[in-house]
């Protein structure tokens, strides 16, 4: 040591060498380098996760809080528990619609229901239909929105004369049958298929919802003692001359089947799922069922046959309500999980969750007392990412209340990262085109980004629903698959909308890199078009745009070929905005880059590891 400093030109060649490491040093703030590095150590989560939560209205178990509230009043409680839901990082919500063979929405076929109004057949104040709103509040909080029906059930009591005139049992008593305290919707009758089917294309055709979903009511649970009397039917509807058991299951797979293909031909689009009864059967009574010991399987008590949906495909997700926890032993939650993950026939696999028992001061199933079985289960259903693609909550209400602080320890771990929905590949795997143009505009602390449609469709006919954005730092891994560098979901209010958002959180004299994807309503993504932004300026202005596509077939012209489809963005040049939109113009004191790429240069950070050229 004392020979170094003896020579002080050694000394001065020794500070010189460290000059460019002190030089980049400032060119990257040590503590966002630091954070961004530790976090690109761990797994990202999931980007593709449906997340959800059930809306019951019953009862009025969730919504609305009372029966015959003003409009202003049910709707505010609403917009409430999806605020709750957004916070939790959820991206869908099933609504129910039709509890009772009753209507939260204008239907000639059905009556009001008195769980909104107060009284069945009663129209709500305003002369509102609330389902529009319902549906577009939902896409404003960037959810899903699935319409929840139940199929068969008809009343929740057997006081019939409270009923409607509209009500299906005043014109055609013999489709029900009385079972315990309830009229039910006989399966068996042909009629019964078709009114029900008429009721749930109504909705599909003049609403804008993104899927239809049943629960676990179908034939009804068996209570000791009492019998479903659908003998006459059974009598005269039975060509195959089918025992009973198969004869009902036959009923309910010919309502599936036919709702399915009706909803192909009206609307590509809209989903179709199911939430049954966790348990498909026993594996003592069936080698395929599950090493469980439930007492009301679905397949031979509810003659619901979930796995023969999943493969024919009659469905496109499938729901299982396991309520249980990871402790209980006659159905442990892993067992069953890891039975639905080989069971669901290349169908999205989402796991209903029982929150609500975290409410309950139940002694059968201990666990739910625990706060940490619902992130446990979490994490088992992520233990298996090519299988299982997401989770639902039952139910709102239970979610939003917060118990044992769950929802919190969603948000800031599960669920601290957005997700995109999964696409299913079967409906549509064709992305829509990139955004015509970008311009970013940096002044500060502020980023403003617009951007305009690209009004030409993709080849099937598809305009992007939504966008989302990321943001990039130097020290992180960039690319489009990690959701912790997603800034933003922005959804316009109608398609082909321009789009805008104010990232207020740009550090200045930080280099960012954004990308902007178009997403359609099937959740397929575009190639990204991408800004590069230096900070280095008081103000600047920047634009980029996809390459040159071809003409987009119309979605009549038949199954896109190589030649019309959307053809692959290159690295955006950046050039001078065009004049929409047009950024504000700087002050005199301000300084302006716009950046213009006439001639090849040396590529930069940022293009190196884009893979820009």
């Amino acid at each position: 040591m004392s020979l170094w400093f003896s020579c002080p030109r050694r000394v001065f060649c020794f500070l010189l060498c460290l000059l460019p490491l002190a030089l980049r040093a400032q060119e990257v703030p040590p503590e966002l380098g630091a954070i961004a590095g530790e976090e690109d150590l761990h797994p990202a989560p999931p980007k593709r996760e449906l997340r959800g939560f059930w809306v019951a209205t019953v009862a009025n178990i969730d919504w609305p809080n009372q029966r015959g509230e003003a409009p202003e009043h049910y709707r505010r409680e609403y917009r409430r528990l999806l605020d709750a839901g957004q916070r939790a990082g959820l991206n869908a919500v099933f609504v129910q619609i039709r509890p009772a063979s009753d209507a939260f929405y204008k239907s000639d076929l059905e009556p009001w229901s008195k769980y909104l109004t107060g009284r069945q057949g009663k129209a709500p104040g305003e002369n509102d239909d609330p389902l529009p709103f319902l549906i577009a509040e939902a896409h404003r909080h960037n959810m899903e929105f699935h319409a929840w029906f139940n199929p068969y059930r008809a009343t929740m009591d057997t006081v019939t004369r409270a009923l409607a005139p509209l009500h299906p049992y005043k014109r055609h008593p013999e489709w029900f049958i009385k079972y315990t305290s309830q009229y039910l919707y006989n399966p068996g009758l042909p009629e019964v298929r078709t009114h029900i089917k008429r009721v749930i294309m109504d909705v599909v055709r003049r609403y804008d919802i993104d899927g239809v979903h049943f629960d676990d009511y179908f034939y009804p649970y068996p209570e000791p003692g009492v019998v479903f009397h659908d003998e006459q039917a059974f009598q005269r509807y039975n060509p195959d001359n089918l025992g009973l058991a198969d004869w009902r299951r036959q009923n309910v797979n010919t309502l599936i089947r036919d709702l399915h293909d009706s909803l192909r031909l009206a609307k590509r689009w809209v989903k179709f799922g199911i939430s049954p009864f966790g348990v498909w059967m026993n594996k003592s009574a069936d080698p395929n069922g599950s090493d469980t010991r439930a007492g009301q399987p679905s397949y031979s008590n509810l003659y619901a046959d979930s796995r023969l949906w999943l493969q024919r495909g009659w469905v496109d997700y499938i729901l299982p309500q396991l309520y249980w926890s990871t402790k209980f032993r006659l159905v442990p939650y892993a067992t069953l999980l890891e039975w639905w993950t080989r069971n669901h026939f290349q169908r999205h696999l989402y796991v209903g969750h029982g929150t609500y028992r975290m409410l309950e001061s139940t002694r059968s199933d201990t666990a739910w007392r625990n706060p940490s079985e619902l992130p446990r289960q979490v994490r088992l259903n992520r233990s298996y990412p090519a299988d299982v693609q997401g989770s639902v909550f039952f139910s709102a209400k239970s979610l939003a209340t917060n118990p044992l602080h769950t929802t919190d320890s969603l948000r800031e771990d599960a669920y601290r990262a957005p997700a995109l929905v999964p696409v299913m590949p079967w409906l549509d795997s064709l992305a829509p085109r990139p955004v015509r143009e970008m311009v970013l505009k940096r002044q500060g602390r502020t980023a403003t980004l617009t951007w305009q449609p690209d009004l030409v469709p993709a080849a099937d006919g598809d305009l992007a629903a939504y966008y989302v954005l990321y943001r990039f730092e130097r020290g992180q891994v960039m690319g489009p698959n990690d959701p912790r560098r997603i800034l933003s979901v922005v959804r316009p209010s109608s398609l082909a909308q321009p789009g805008t958002y104010t990232d207020t959180t740009a550090t200045p004299g930080v280099a960012y890199a954004y990308y902007l994807t178009a997403v359609d309503r099937l959740h397929n993504e575009s190639m990204p078009v991408r800004i590069f932004s230096e900070g280095k300026f008081a103000v600047e202005v920047l634009a980029a745009a996809p390459a040159a596509t071809a003409p987009a077939a119309s979605a009549a012209a038949g199954p896109p070929t190589s030649a019309t489809r959307p053809g692959r963005p290159q690295p955006p040049v950046a050039t001078a905005p065009r004049p929409q939109p047009r950024p504000a113009a700087p002050s005199a004191q301000e300084t302006t880059k716009v950046k213009v790429k006439e001639k090849p240069r040396r590529r930069g950070f940022f293009a190196r590891l884009f893979g820009s050229k």
